[in-house]
């Protein structure tokens, strides 16, 4: 059975960090992937994706929700979380970095080589599944 393939991003999310905004910022960002790697998005709970229908509604991408306290359903967000920290320890205000440090930065869990996907990078396996 095929893997599917995670990606992580960081949303620049200067000042406000309510629903709107994140809807605004994450319908950009996904506009900016190519479409075979925007196919679907989860998300833990929180207020912040209360607009999560006009997200779908923009772009077409349907929204999954963990339940609540089940982080055992979140797997691969809690290991890119646990990667991101490296870059940004507990209490760090990701606001105060510009859009492109944190691209680069999203970049970096984006190249590191996953057991769960034979030992490639969610960069890597995209192209793969293409070219193949």
């Amino acid at each position: 059975m095929e893997r599917s393939t995670r990606y992580a991003i960081l949303l620049h999310l200067p000042g406000d960090h309510g629903a709107e905004a994140v809807r605004n910022a994450l319908t950009a960002t996904v506009a900016t992937l190519p479409s075979h790697l925007a196919r679907s998005l989860t998300w833990d709970q929180g207020s912040e994706m209360g607009r999560h229908h006009e997200f779908t509604l923009a772009t077409d991408i349907p929204v999954y929700f963990c339940d609540p306290a089940s982080p055992w359903q979140r797997g691969s967000d809690e290991n890119t979380n646990s990667l991101l920290r490296q870059y940004f320890p507990k209490g760090t205000d990701p606001s105060v970095h510009t859009p492109e440090h944190l691209a680069a930065v999203a970049d970096q869990p984006n190249r590191r080589p996953r057991k769960t996907l034979g030992w490639e990078t969610p960069a890597e396996r995209p192209h793969k599944l293409l070219t193949a």
